[in-house]
Formats: C-alpha cells, structure tokens, sequence
C-alpha cells in the first residue's frame, strides 16, 4: 500500500483527471516549512484529498446558477492563492436585476491546512440554488499564515464585499457567514469580530464592517484551548496527539497564547458578545459531534438565537463530518440547505 506522505503529486488526480491542486495545495508550499510538519501537512492533505476525489463527479453546477470566479480581494491576490473569491448568483436575480438577495459568505474548511474556495463549489451552487448570491472565500492555508492570519484573511474579503457589492445584484446592507469544520471555526470568530470591538481588539484584527446578519456553521471546531501552547509547556498534551491540530499546536495556534481568553475562549464569547442568529448542523457519526453540541449549549445558556439539527444516523448508513458540503445530492444534505434557507429567510 502506498504511504500518502510519499506519494508522487503528479499521481494525485481524479479518475476525471482533474488535478488536486485545482482545489487544494498538496506540497508546492512546504518548500521552507521545517520537518516534521511539512510531512504531517503534507499527508493530512494527500489523505484528505484522496477522500474528496470519487465525490468529484458529482460537483456539478445548477444550470440557473450563475458563476463569477477568481475576484482578488487584496492587491497580492496574483501571487496568493488565498486572496481570492468567487461570486455564485441564481441566474433569475441577474435577470432581475434587484437589490435585495440575500448574502452568504462561505468559508471552507480544510483541517487550517487543506483547500481553497473551490474545496466547496459544489455546496456553494447548490445554496445559491435555494435562493442567495454566494460569495465563496479562499484564504491562506496553514503554514502559510497562522489562525489569526487567516481571520485577517476572511476579515479582508469581506471588507473587498462591503466596497463592491453595489456592483452586483444582491442585498447591499448585511451579509450570512457559513462555513464547515475549520471555516465554521473561522466563520464563528470572524462574526464575534464583527458584534464586538474587544473581540476584534483582542486578536489584533479590524473588522469590516459589512454587518454580518448571522451564521450557519456546519460540522465546526469551536474549541481550540487544547491545541494552544500553555505557558512554560512546549507541547500541550491533547487525546489525540497525532492530530494535525496538535501539530499546529505551536506553528498556528502560538499566537494565541498572548490573546486574552475572553476573546479566544467560546464560552466567554458566548456570554459576552450579542451574537447573531446561528444554525448549527452535525450528526451522530460526526468525529466531532461534541463541538457542535457544546457551542448549542453555551449559545442556549446565554439565550442567544439559535437552531440545532444534529442528525441520527440510522443502522447501516452513513452521514459523516461536513455531508451537506461535499456531498448534496443526498436527500439529508437537500434538507439541511433547505433549512438553511427557510432560518435565514425567516430572520431577514
């Protein structure tokens, strides 16, 4: 059996031929990060990717769904990947040409170190279906940035849509954030920036502005405590310390350490910041379930507005981490955009 960490990157591509690299870094920006992380990246990607790829076939975009790609939202966007986005745009708002879509903004996941905004083109088209212009954010991969870079990241794409979302034909006051697993991650703090100058203040960040509306995060991480260097200990010790969390403990999450816990600690965020409403999914086969039911309670404890669909997987089948992102052609998956659709709706 081939390892994953040694394998050829001209190797890795779909049956269809389409190469990873379209839709994810696999090595190309290792070249200075030291060892052995730049394995453990590397494999965590190679791994990931080869999971993704029979799903690949099945990507396809609606035939009433318009597509812009590749909007640099920062002046280095034609050197970095990451400082790019796409405009997904039901064809009969473009027909209509109004001012009153409502917007998502999605931020993909990835483990901090996987994917770009293509990572999530399949579920992006299919919620611009239901009824909303969708702006899909790439952002820097770990080790490129760390965590706080990469909010820096999604804090500037959505500055870039607060400037030119006169030049489309959506809503022009207030934007939805989504994302999945590590994006539900950055998308959760990316809001508590956005409804709180000490959050922003906290992680040296700048808001912009834009009037985030609410959230609907999928799958998420939410608690990143375990994976933050403590004073004095080199390497926090966390349940699984072959992790590529834990591996990033000192390299992305290190800053951390030097940012007050009210600002990085999701329980103080809930009790001190006026969130928005937020949608969470997940479901029992998720390998990090907990995340999502411990964020439901803290947002539940603090009164916040909020919906919990937590998905019991029945004998024999399975649903798994992120299924209404990589895989929306199941029925599961269909209701869950729905939902999306008729929470965000009904708070409009």
């Amino acid at each position: 059996m081939t390892n994953p960490a040694s394998a050829s990157t001209e190797q890795l591509a779909t049956p269809e031929g389409v190469p990873y690299e379209s839709w994810t870094e696999i090595d190309a920006d290792l070249h200075d990060c030291p060892q052995p992380l730049a394995n453990i990246v590397r494999s965590s990607r190679v791994m990931t990717a080869r999971f993704d790829a029979p799903r690949v076939p099945f990507w396809k975009v609606p035939d009433d769904v318009d597509v812009i790609e590749d909007l640099p939202y920062a002046d280095d966007s034609e050197s970095v990947r990451g400082h790019r986005l796409d405009l997904y745009l039901p064809h009969d708002a473009v027909v209509r040409g109004g001012r009153t879509l409502p917007v998502y903004v999605d931020v993909h996941g990835g483990g901090f170190v996987y994917g770009y905004k293509e990572l999530n083109r399949n579920f992006c088209t299919h919620l611009a279906e239901r009824g909303f212009a969708v702006f899909s954010l790439s952002y820097r991969p770990a080790p490129q940035t760390d965590f706080i870079g990469q909010l820096r990241d999604v804090e500037q794409g959505l500055s870039w849509i607060r400037d030119h979302r006169h030049e489309y034909p959506i809503a022009q006051h207030g934007v939805w954030l989504t994302g999945d697993s590590a994006g539900a991650c950055l998308a959760f703090f990316a809001t508590a920036i956005e409804h709180a100058s000490f959050v922003a203040q906290g992680f040296g960040v700048e808001a912009s502005g834009v009037g985030v509306l609410g959230a609907a995060l999928i799958s998420g991480v939410y608690d990143m405590s375990p994976y933050i260097p403590a004073p004095g200990v080199a390497v926090r010790q966390v349940e699984d310390p072959t992790s590529i969390l834990h591996a990033l403990s000192q390299p992305f999450f290190g800053a951390l350490a030097d940012v007050p816990a009210a600002v990085c600690e999701v329980a103080a965020i809930a009790g001190n910041v006026a969130l928005p409403p937020i949608f969470l999914n997940t479901s029992s086969d998720d390998f990090i379930q907990a995340e999502t039911l411990s964020l439901a309670a803290l947002l539940a404890a603090h009164g916040i507005d909020f919906e919990l669909h937590d998905w019991k997987v029945a004998k024999g089948e399975s649903l798994g981490h992120v299924f209404p992102i990589c895989m929306t052609w199941l029925a599961e998956s269909a209701a869950v955009l729905g939902m999306i659709h008729d929470f965000t709706y009904a708070r409009l």
